[in-house]
């Protein structure tokens, strides 16, 4: 029979290895559960992590949806009219799925955009180009009108007045050609081959202020004349040129106007002003607009407001039929200079006897006088009771002797025998003998004054 100390001893024994086990496994429940709160705190971190990020990432895409709105995409409608205004980027340059939409979104606004521009653009040259038309039809009526009234009139005051009227009615022919060539007509004019110094007077005779162009001729040869296709859009692009240069000089300067021929067989027409010129960015602009190379894509509301259509009409004038200008030079007197160039296969020649230059046309300048060789007199034989009349000559590379023509005046003689010196008594002496004839005859008009009266 077991004693008590022993039950009491293996009560103990079994209620310690109790005991101990479960502190084993207090122990291990405590390692989980801390373990497990330490990944409970990672997750959590973890989702406030990425909390964090797409909570910045939303507020990026939102920044950049209102850059695009607010920023972007005005930028980008200013900078199809002028570049002068940069479109900024865009704030998130990333690969992303979101940044790619946001370029699609901002590509297809500019696209639009230039297609409805260009659809009014349209629009907008149809209706000008219709009503040019018109206005041209009934001017050249009108011109037709008043060119029969100069022919029938004898009243001179009354044809000075139908000349102003034609002269205004050139200028309204001229303001409204440059919109019809804008808009995509034709000048409105068929010319045949003309000389190149009338197609100037031409274009002058259209302009307010012609009185101060000067024009000068420099061509080589006689009977230069433009090709008919040609003649008239050189005569529009000089008339705006010409215009152009009144308008930016003062009122009291003149515009020299001269006409060159070069080496290579083109004409130009050269165009000085004298007035402030042009800054750097109005002649970049003014050389693209007259280069003609954009003029197929050019919109009549990039012109300005009221537009300014002379430099885009020359631009498309030049585009169509093969001529340059230029105006990116400086003239001689601080102004522009405008060149336009008529290449060799605009150009034809003019018999000028069977179809003679206008009265208005600029005549040719002279050409410089060959210096003349020194004169050997040729000694006649004296004539009782004749003064010398001898007169010299010249010989020619032949030996042959040659008249020359008579001076009317001393300056032009060649004196064959040197200058006498002057003596002071005789001088003075016929000074006296010319006062007392003065005033003999000062006393003969008094007397016979008296005498009438």
């Amino acid at each position: 029979m077991t004693s008590y100390p022993e039950v009491a001893l293996a009560v103990l024994g079994a209620t310690t290895g109790v005991g101990a086990i479960a502190v084993i496994a207090l122990a291990r429940s405590r390692v989980l559960l801390s373990r497990r709160h330490v990944e409970l705190n990672q997750r959590v971190a973890q989702q406030n992590q990425t909390l964090a990020v797409l909570q910045a990432r939303e507020k990026a895409q939102l920044e950049e949806l209102r850059h695009l709105v607010n920023t972007r995409l005005p930028a980008a409608a200013l900078h199809l009219i002028s570049d002068h205004h940069p479109v900024p980027g865009a704030l998130l340059n990333d690969s992303s799925d979101y940044a790619a939409q946001i370029k699609a979104a901002h590509d297809l606004f500019v696209e639009s955009v230039i297609n409805e521009r260009g659809r009014i653009d349209s629009a907008a040259r149809a209706a000008l180009r219709g009503a040019c038309t018109a206005i041209q039809a009934q001017s050249f009526r009108l011109q037709t009108l008043v060119d029969e009234l100069q022919r029938d009139c004898r009243d001179p005051e009354v044809l000075k007045e139908y000349f102003r009227i034609d002269q205004l009615n050139e200028q309204v022919v001229r303001l409204v050609q440059k919109a019809a060539i804008v808009s995509g007509s034709w000048p409105g004019l068929v010319r045949p081959d003309t000389h190149l110094p009338d197609v100037v007077a031409g274009a002058t005779s259209r302009l307010h202020g012609f009185e101060r162009i000067q024009v000068h001729t420099k061509l080589l040869m006689s009977g230069v004349g433009v090709v008919g296709r040609a003649a008239e859009p050189v005569a529009v692009a000089c008339a705006e040129l010409m215009a152009n240069a009144l308008e930016s000089s003062r009122g009291d300067l003149a515009v020299e106007v001269t006409l060159l021929q070069t080496d290579n067989g083109s004409v130009c027409i050269q165009i000085d002003d004298a007035g402030k010129g042009m800054t750097r960015e109005a002649a970049d602009r003014g050389t693209r607009l007259v280069s003609g190379e954009n003029a197929g894509d050019l919109l009549i509301t990039e012109l300005g407001d009221p537009p300014a259509l002379g430099f885009a009409a020359i631009g498309q004038l030049v585009a169509d039929h093969g001529f340059h200008v230029s105006v990116d030079q400086v003239s001689p007197y601080g102004g522009v200079r405008a060149v336009l160039a008529v290449p060799k296969h605009l150009l034809t020649t003019i018999d000028e006897v069977a179809e003679p230059p206008s009265a208005m046309a600029a005549m040719p300048a002279p050409a410089p006088r060959t210096p003349v060789p020194p004169v050997t007199a040729v000694p006649a034989a004296p004539v009782e009771g004749l003064r010398d009349v001898s007169v010299p000559s010249v010989t020619d590379a032949g030996g042959l002797p040659q008249r020359r023509r008579r001076s009317g005046s001393s300056r032009g003689r060649s004196l064959t025998r040197a200058a006498r010196p002057v003596d002071p008594e005789e001088a003075r002496a016929a000074w006296g003998d010319f006062e007392q004839a003065v005033a003999a005859g000062r006393d003969g008009t008094n007397s016979e004054n008296e005498d009438m009266s």
